[in-house]
């Protein structure tokens, strides 16, 4: 049995581990998978070569790098039988506040919450994905993936559209109250994801829960949105929506771009 440790930089949450295990499946020789997200690590442990791997691993653009392949007597793993049950806990509550915040958003009229909307449908699409297709064909999973990228990437248009319709033409301002509350309770909803997820992994890393809050662009986002609210009401333009509107329509089809590649 071999361990090759990849460094994966832009892997800074679980749905980036959901993409890998995804583009990893089905390649003989693999035994396991390690993911070390709060220090962007990777280890595989396999028999045979690492090059196939470290090339499936590149061609996802997640900034992955070989560390080191050495040999390991580590030949038993614990499996997380509360897998499938945390995979739906956070598929729902990411799917949920995705109606809450396109619902909250299209009354405000908020592009902000509209836009991070989608990024909350994005990761209940990458949950997803990993859920159901559970147990199915390599080919299944890639069909499922690749109607989930589409699907986004049409959302995103469509709200690029609508960016630039309000833009040009006169607009009632958006509520900057409920963009700001709204956005709050989101950043919570993702922390909340973020540490069951991390913690059905690494019970003894108490810090991860900070430490994965602090560096997923979900929060990043929902703090975006927060700021664009309170810019809304300083200086009474419904600009700084529109821009975090469009910054996150921009993440939301990067994100589905690195769907399609599987």
């Amino acid at each position: 049995m071999k361990k090759t440790v990849f460094e994966i930089t832009k892997m800074d949450c679980p749905s980036e581990e959901n993409l890998i295990r995804m583009k990893l499946d089905g390649i003989p020789g693999i035994e396991h998978l390690d993911f070390d997200i709060p220090n962007r690590k990777l280890a595989v442990f396999h028999d045979g070569q690492a090059d196939q791997i470290e090339t499936l691993i590149l061609e996802l653009n997640l900034g992955g790098q070989k560390l080191k392949t050495e040999e390991t007597a580590q030949t038993q793993f614990a499996e997380n039988s509360n897998q499938k049950k945390l995979l739906w806990t956070v598929l729902s509550i990411n799917f949920l506040f995705f109606i809450i915040e396109m619902t909250t958003g299209l009354i405000s009229k908020s592009m902000g919450l509209v836009a991070d909307s989608l990024d909350m449908l994005a990761d209940s699409f990458v949950y997803g994905i990993s859920l159901f297709a559970v147990g199915g064909t390599l080919i299944r999973k890639r069909r499922i993936a690749k109607l989930a990228g589409y699907f986004q990437i049409l959302l995103a248009v469509m709200g690029f559209g609508e960016v630039l319709r309000r833009f040009f033409e006169a607009e009632q301002l958006p509520n900057f109250t409920t963009m700001i509350m709204v956005s709050v309770f989101a950043l919570i909803a993702n922390g909340i994801c973020l540490y069951l997820l991390q913690k059905s992994k690494s019970k003894e890393e108490a810090h991860m829960k900070a430490s994965m809050i602090f560096t997923s662009n979900d929060v990043i986002i929902n703090l975006g949105v927060i700021v664009a609210g309170f810019l809304v009401n300083v200086l009474n333009s419904n600009k700084p929506d529109l821009i975090i509107g469009t910054i996150v329509f921009i993440l939301v089809i990067q994100g589905a771009r690195r769907i399609l590649k599987l």
